[in-house]
């Protein structure tokens, strides 16, 4: 389902500036509510609150596995990664495969991408990919599956509970958010 509401009901948005604390490569990692950074020695252990990670694309080569290797990165340490069941390795997997395809979207269709971030709690990830295109994304209709290229989109609706764009006015570009849930 596309929708233009930036969030979905009950969530707050982004954090507030200035809310997350920004480590190595400028790649933030704190807790939701302005919670510390987690350390390294509870990286394994679940989220507490809601978690954020930011990655910069500016003078980026290679954009997508550096995508990827980020949020991977961010699952391990949330505790998505390792995974204990199939379910949770499947999910895992959702989330990588949902960050390659959006981060793909903005090479091909709107000039390449410029922030990831990549928020999660025990409940939801949500993945957002800014870039500076005008278009809007949208799955390719009617789906063949057999026609190479323009399932992205397609994808990301059938892995995601939800996603989206949201414009700000007077700014050139968008944002690309898309949310997954976590296994029961």
């Amino acid at each position: 389902m596309s929708t233009t509401r930036p969030y979905p009901p009950g969530d707050r948005g982004p954090e507030p500036s200035g809310a997350s604390g920004a480590s190595d490569g400028g790649v933030a990692a704190t807790g939701g509510d302005g919670d510390a950074a987690v350390p390294p020695t509870e990286a394994a252990a679940a989220p507490v609150g809601r978690q954020v990670r930011t990655l910069n694309f500016d003078g980026a080569s290679g954009v997508v596995p550096l995508a990827r290797d980020f949020a991977r990165q961010a699952l391990y340490a949330w505790g998505w990664l390792p995974a204990e069941s199939a379910d949770r390795r499947a999910t895992a997997e959702d989330v990588l495969l949902v960050v390659s395809e959006l981060v793909t979207n903005a090479c091909l269709h709107a000039e390449g991408p410029d922030e990831l971030w990549i928020s999660g709690d025990n409940k939801v990830i949500r993945v957002e990919v800014s870039d500076r295109g005008a278009g809007e994304p949208a799955p390719r209709t009617p789906h063949r599956a057999g026609r190479p290229g323009g399932h992205g989109m397609f994808i990301v609706q059938r892995l995601c509970l939800d996603w989206g764009v949201v414009r700000t006015p007077g700014v050139p570009g968008k944002k690309v958010w898309a949310e997954l849930g976590a296994p029961a």
